[in-house]
């Protein structure tokens, strides 16, 4: 059993995997040999960037002047009494350049590209805000930007494809297996095995080959150090609980990071339950995966009793996705951090109370997170406090609520 360490050369305290990237039984390196070698150069520049004080004093520039940080937390009011329980607050990682907390990633990562003297970068997306946000960052550093995208998730996130040709990205489609974000994943692969020598690979979210999942919680784990200044200044103490959405995980890990040693906090993340837990009709890993090894690591993933992938469905794009990072499956196994699901149905409903009783549209990925929240507060006393993740901004989803609520673009110019 490979155990947990405790870091602290970034002048802050992590929890970090071993030295073969492990988080207890989860994670490691699970990829073709001639990636190996970028692989170790990539953890040996990290390593040397998060001790730089000239690397992290760029960076934490870039964070507040071109990416707008720190979020705000936002007292949602209303919110709290349409639901008669928990005083409930929002982290709003939506307000963030881009529209989603990705951007905090893909801009550290771009960085650590330029330290490696690397002339391209590729990326993945599903929802389109990690290509967007690669996009962008690599745009602001004269970087070539490659971003691979099923081709379903292209025509529901067809606004973000715009987005990222507009930053001068080219956007390449992805036709094999569900045309979604695992095979997206799969092609990225492919192309960094290729063009390893001036290529990196901006994976966007805390998951797949190690050091990926430790890179990715690293620059997330913002989020988590905001929001505890920006709780203890509105209400003198910690939350009692919180929550955020959960796909590959980074949004999550970065959120509940700070917390972690904190006993008095509940910590619940929310996966796509789809239509239901029935096989190929949700991502919900936790709820119905068993362990295998899958896109470069070892953790939960959604698959048959021959060990092939199984179909999935979600509404949102971004939790389209068959595994989860390994950092969550080691702290569901240690009972640090629960995991629920919310189903497309109940996303819905959430998105619509969310807007109409703050005015605030969430992604549809966030809006897991906020159902949770729906049912959750209710449950608890008005002296506690429910912190949710707002992940990202749902402008990209808006076709998408459409059609789930069966309305045409025809109907809506009919009633002006």
């Amino acid at each position: 059993m490979n155990s947990v360490s405790s870091d602290t050369s970034c002048g802050a305290r992590f929890s970090v995997p071993d030295s073969l990237g492990f988080y207890g039984p989860y994670g490691g390196m699970f990829v073709p040999e001639t990636l190996m070698t970028a692989l170790f150069e990539f953890e040996r520049v990290f390593k040397e960037a998060m001790a730089d004080p000239a690397f992290l004093a760029e960076y934490h520039d870039l964070l507040k002047d071109y990416c707008g940080r720190p979020t705000p937390l936002y007292f949602a009011e209303h919110l709290t009494e349409h639901c008669g329980g928990a005083k409930i607050y929002l982290k709003r990682e939506d307000l963030l350049h881009t529209g989603a907390h990705k951007i905090t990633n893909a801009l550290g990562q771009v960085l650590l590209a330029k330290r490696m003297g690397k002339t391209r970068v590729i990326a993945e997306t599903g929802a389109g805000q990690h290509g967007v946000a690669t996009a962008a960052a690599a745009a602001r550093f004269g970087l070539k930007c490659v971003i691979y995208m099923g081709r379903v998730d292209m025509r529901r996130q067809a606004l973000n494809v715009f987005r990222m040709n507009l930053f001068g990205a080219e956007v390449r489609p992805v036709d094999s297996g569900q045309q979604t974000l695992k095979d997206a994943v799969n092609e990225a692969m492919r192309d960094w095995v290729t063009n390893v020598r001036d290529t990196h690979y901006v994976v966007g979210s805390a998951l797949g080959t190690h050091p990926f999942p430790l890179v990715v919680r690293t620059f997330q784990s913002v989020i988590g150090k905001e929001l505890r200044g920006q709780i203890l200044e509105k209400e003198g103490r910690l939350p009692d609980e919180m929550a955020a959405c959960v796909g590959g995980g980074s949004n999550c890990i970065g959120f509940f990071h700070e917390f972690l040693d904190e006993p008095s906090v509940r910590l619940v993340g929310v996966e796509a339950g789809g239509r239901g837990i029935a096989e190929g009709q949700h991502a919900a890993r936790f709820a119905g995966g068993r362990l295998g090894v899958f896109q470069g690591t070892l953790s939960y993933v959604l698959q048959n009793a021959d060990g092939q992938i199984n179909l999935t469905h979600s509404v949102s794009a971004g939790l389209d996705y068959a595994s989860v990072g390994p950092e969550h499956a080691y702290y569901r196994d240690k009972g640090r951090i629960e995991y629920g699901y919310a189903t497309d149905d109940e996303v819905i409903e959430a998105l619509k109370v969310l807007c109409r009783v703050e005015g605030i549209l969430p992604a549809l990925e966030s809006t897991h997170a906020i159902a949770y929240a729906l049912k959750r507060a209710p449950q608890m006393a008005k002296d506690r406090i429910l912190v949710v993740n707002v992940s990202g901004r749902g402008d990209k989803d808006v076709h998408t609520v459409m059609e789930a609520l069966g309305v045409k673009p025809e109907d809506l110019v009919e009633k002006i």
